[in-house]
């Protein structure tokens, strides 16, 4: 086939792979495909909305096969969730290659990495670190069941890890907690490094690594972007271009893997860590600086902290000049290659610790707009105890995004949902690309390819602007419960619930139960994967849930046919970086509710919302049964988020076209 223009070049790839895939081509997708290229050719960064069904997959796998074999060059594919990677490397791009494969000069290469932490450790399971079963919480010593448990997982994985190809913690069946697969793994920075590594020619990391190095296409998540970002060691392999599917998530992402603690568990690790390495006076002086530090912590109030006082200042620069002395020691000490990943795990611990006590202290300028971190302590309670936390986040992720992403590579960025207010601007702000008059901001274009679905005629939007607006308590109110009720019983079943709480979900799906004749699943009660497929093999069945209901479950069909949202899902009042983040806006002059906790509530809205469609063939209602959707100020901010759905306020109309689908 003679190459022509990059578009129509392209034009023809996604043609070839939709009849090789036996699918039909959709304009939006032609449209972006040649948008995607176009930004690959110009260099000019690229946000795209691309609705359910709209074929996105394909949409930017196509131009980036293309980019990667004629630029020698790899494409990276950044995602948010496990659930898509895993549909990228199963299934999207095996077709994809098989299908281009008589198009190109050869057939293109993929791979998937993750971070160093997802992937055994040959030399940690093996006995090459020092690092004992004790690196847990505090009451998890003390607890039988938990350690005898630990055992048994710890055994397993060791088995495991003579059987498996890859060290893949996902491809582990059933998985382990967290504080198990810690006792077989390590960071990045806790790696002694493959040459200094007895088993550095056999690490599941390294060939992972290997493999993603010499592929046309890398497949990795926000996380690994993050930290590919924030450090200056570069773990994805040298690229020009990258794609980051599910960009609604990445600011998220990127705040989470900014975000430092100090903790009685984390330091208590440090100090175990440590103490093996060094003199006992030592470690004592380090013990007694942990001991009054988070003695301190416990008397402390929960909360945002504006202002450091002189006493925990004290305490907090007596533990952090503690940790750097023994670092130090530990440096200085003559090395024994037998505990070369002792002292690596030691120092990665001492130096995590010193590096967070020095951000937070250096985190009180003058004046809020100033800051860059925002300081505040948590009280967690885990299986009946009380977790004290102190933490540090970033104000906002926007600089580090231009200054470390978007100013090294062209992006092109894209979801289902990335207009907020019926705009990209409130994303664009928050990702650092140029915004308005910010001359800072790196130069980008939207793109809407819209949806397949005719939204207008397949679903209703209903608000229940009868019933009273929502109070501080998470659960619903009587008439809210009357509401869902008779809603659920008209659709016959056939319902996601997406609640602002667990509590709220729980407390509406035990009186459902009660009144209803459909039965009624709620988050919690098994794995969220296993309630999905449940929910979705019967039709009579309703699903409750929270957060994580509101953007993974892909339910097409008539299994569905109704989703419930409780209340508009702003952000928690008292959320310390929310609100930091509100009042830095407004000191600026700007509206920081509506630039934080309304984007954020729309964005999710959005997200909820797309439950409903997922075929062209599918037909339902969204219910927002908060009335501040119909009477708020910025209710039409909120509704401009959505898919333009038939709007109405009349349940008995509603009640009837859910009835007529059931039929």
């Amino acid at each position: 086939m003679p190459k022509g223009s990059d578009s129509g070049r392209v034009t023809e790839l996604l043609a070839a792979a939709v009849t090789a895939l036996g699918g039909a081509e959709r304009t939006g997708q032609v449209e972006m495909a040649q948008a995607v290229e176009r930004a690959f050719s110009t260099g000019e960064h690229l946000a795209v909305q691309a609705g359910t069904g709209t074929g996105k997959s394909l949409a930017y796998l196509v131009p980036a096969i293309s980019h990667a074999l004629e630029a020698n060059h790899p494409v990276v594919v950044s995602t948010a969730t496990i659930a898509l990677q895993r549909q990228l490397v199963d299934r999207d791009l095996p077709r994809l290659a098989d299908a281009l494969a008589p198009e190109l000069p050869r057939r293109p290469e993929f791979a998937l990495l993750k971070g160093r932490g997802n992937y055994l450790c040959l030399n940690k399971i093996n006995g090459g670190s020092t690092a004992e079963p004790d690196d847990r919480p505090q009451e998890e010593l003390f607890d039988a069941v938990a350690s005898t448990q630990l055992g048994r997982d710890v055994k397993r994985l060791a088995e495991w890890s003579s059987d498996t190809e890859t060290g893949d913690r996902d491809e582990l069946a059933p998985g382990v907690p967290d504080r198990s697969w810690g006792q077989v793994s390590v960071s990045a920075r806790e790696c002694i490094g493959a040459t200094r590594c007895t088993y550095g020619t056999e690490c599941f990391a390294e060939k992972a690594r290997a493999k993603a190095g010499t592929a046309d296409v890398v497949v990795t998540n926000h996380a690994l972007l993050a930290i590919n970002a924030i450090s200056d060691v570069n773990v994805l392999p040298e690229h020009d271009v990258i794609v980051v599917d599910e960009a609604h998530e990445l600011v998220d992402r990127v705040t989470s893997v900014a975000t430092a603690e100090l903790s009685a568990t984390s330091l208590g690790i440090a100090l175990r860590r440590a103490a093996r390495l060094v003199e006992p006076e030592m470690a004592q002086r380090l013990e007694a600086a942990i001991a009054t530090f988070t003695s301190a912590l416990h008397d402390e109030e929960p909360g945002r902290k504006d202002s450091l006082d002189e006493e925990m200042a004290t305490y907090l620069t007596v533990l952090r000049d503690s940790a750097d002395k023994v670092r130090s020691a530990i440096d200085t000490a003559p090395s024994d290659p037998k505990a070369a990943s002792a002292r690596t795990e030691a120092v990665t611990a001492l130096t995590d610790l010193s590096d967070t006590a020095t951000r937070i202290l250096t985190s009180y300028g003058p004046a809020i707009p100033d800051r860059t971190d925002v300081v505040w302590l948590d009280r967690e309670e885990i299986r009946g105890q009380v977790r004290v936390v102190l933490r540090v986040a970033p104000l906002s992720v926007a600089g580090l995004l231009r200054n470390r992403i978007f100013d090294q590579q062209t992006a092109i960025l894209t979801s289902a949902t990335l207009t907020v207010g019926g705009t990209f601007d409130a994303m664009a702000r928050s990702w650092g690309l140029k915004f308005g008059d910010d001359d800072d901001g790196a130069p980008w274009r939207g793109l809407d390819v819209g949806s397949p679905f005719a939204h207008g005629k397949s679903g209703i939007l209903y608000v229940a602007a009868h019933l009273p607006p929502p109070g501080r308590d998470s659960a619903g109110s009587a008439e809210q419960l009357d509401e869902i009720e008779a809603l659920v019983a008209a659709a016959g079943g056939r319902t996601l619930g997406l609640f602002s709480s667990m509590r709220a979900a729980r407390a509406t799906a035990e009186v459902m139960r009660e009144r209803l004749d459909t039965p009624v699943l709620c988050q919690g009660e098994d794995t969220t994967s296993a309630l999905v497929r449940q929910f979705a093999a019967d039709d009579e069945t309703s699903l409750f849930g929270t957060l994580s209901l509101w953007q993974g479950v892909d339910v097409p069909g008539s299994s569905l046919t109704l989703v419930i949202i409780d209340r508009i899902p702003f952000p928690r009042p008292d959320d310390p970086l929310i609100t930091a983040r509100q009042r830095a806006i407004a000191a600026r002059g700007g509206n920081g509710f509506m630039a934080v906790a309304a984007s954020h509530a729309a964005l999710l809205l959005a997200q909820g919302a797309g439950r409903l469609l997922r075929s062209v063939d599918d037909r339902g209602v969204v219910a927002v049964l908060d009335s501040r959707m119909a009477t708020a100020r910025y209710a039409g901010y909120l509704r401009a988020s959505l898919p333009p759905f038939w709007s109405t306020t009349d349940g008995a109309r509603v009640r009837a076209a859910l009835e007529r689908l059931r039929s």
